[in-house]
């Protein structure tokens, strides 16, 4: 068990636990949900492009649908409490992951860049489905969620911590998974697939059981973001910045981390809402993204936490290196046609 990294994350967990306590304003509270949102989709995403080492470009396709689940479901559900939603984001999961399951095992039969091409392609089969079942999504018109009757001081409150069991969840999945057999799996797939078949490693059931749950981790955001938007649009639940958002973060942070992701999400979608909100130009953190994206790949390929830790280990091994002192020199031994050997510091 690694006491440190469980200390960390149950910082972590009471610290964010007790922002919204604080008396935060409204604008803050938006910030951090949305902040909460990317985090757990990133984390999500590092199951699959991160430790799988399979990029997948289509997982916006299962953030609609969680949007359009929760919107379907409560046209014909009624809202009481205004937790309802809330209490069926399991069951949302739970579908889209077996949604996921069949998908990921016919695109997991591809790799790298055809991957990526087959699940793009998803994600924009089901954008064109949300816009033309009118009678089910409601075309480009949209779908009406219920108002959350939640109280105004405190109406952000059930979408944070909503957002909050879902980055714990995933970040719970993920380090149970990196100090487990299917974690080892897919570290070896990434490295080598064809050697992991060799091996033994059923390669498959494990992409598509990584690729099933990062998905229905992904539609459960999307529930709640719904919910907390009350009004779903097709051009919004399957935006492909989603993905890409999801993508650079993983990337920024270091991929194939328990921290990265959460990292990338802290740093990038603060910088986005400023752009958007402060600057008055809702495009400019595309240009933001694009450059933060080049900087990575020359600086860091790697991503933050990665370069970090290399830094730290090289800085670590060179002060050990310097405490020990200048090596000493081995005492000159006999020629390998030499019968008489030299006495350690006499002459021969």
């Amino acid at each position: 068990m690694n006491v440190p990294a469980l200390a960390r994350g149950g910082v972590l967990t009471v610290a964010l636990l007790a922002l919204p306590l604080l008396g935060l304003e409204h604008w803050v509270l938006n910030l951090l949900i949305f902040t909460l949102m990317y985090a757990a989709m990133s984390s999500a995403w590092n199951l699959v492009g991160g430790f799988a080492g399979y990029p997948s470009l289509g997982h916006a396709a299962f953030f609609g649908f969680g949007a359009y689940f929760i919107g379907l479901w409560f046209q014909h559900h009624d809202v009481v409490s205004g937790y309802e939603p809330f209490v069926i984001l399991p069951l949302v999961g739970l579908l889209a992951a077996l949604v996921g399951a069949p998908i990921g095992w016919i695109a997991m039969r591809t790799r790298a860049d055809v991957f990526a091409i087959v699940t793009i392609t998803l994600l924009f089969v089901a954008q064109t489905l949300a816009f033309n079942l009118d009678d089910l999504t409601g075309g480009a018109q949209g779908l009406a969620m219920p108002t959350p009757p939640f109280e105004l001081a405190r109406f952000e409150w059930p979408f944070y911590y909503a957002m909050l069991w879902i980055l714990l969840l995933s970040m719970a999945l993920t380090y149970l998974s990196m100090r487990s057999k299917v974690g080892l799996s897919l570290d070896t797939v990434r490295a080598d697939e064809d050697k992991a078949l060799g091996i033994g490693i059923h390669v498959q059931g494990v992409k598509v059981l990584s690729f099933s749950v990062s998905v229905g981790l992904v539609a459960m955001a999307g529930g709640v973001w719904a919910y907390y938007e009350t009004f779903v649009y097709p051009q919004f639940a399957f935006d492909p910045l989603i993905t890409i958002g999801m993508v650079l973060m993983v990337f920024l942070g270091g991929r194939a981390t328990l921290w990265g992701p959460i990292l990338g999400a802290v740093i990038l979608v603060p910088g986005q809402q400023y752009l958007a909100y402060k600057l008055g130009g809702s495009q400019l953190y595309l240009i933001a993204y694009a450059a933060v994206f080049l900087l990575i790949m020359l600086l860091m390929p790697r991503g933050i936490l990665p370069t970090v830790a290399d830094r730290l280990r090289r800085r670590r091994a060179v002060g050990t290196s310097s405490d020990a002192g200048p090596p000493t020199a081995a005492p000159p031994s006999a020629g390998a046609g030499s019968s008489v050997p030299v006495p350690s510091g006499g002459t021969a």
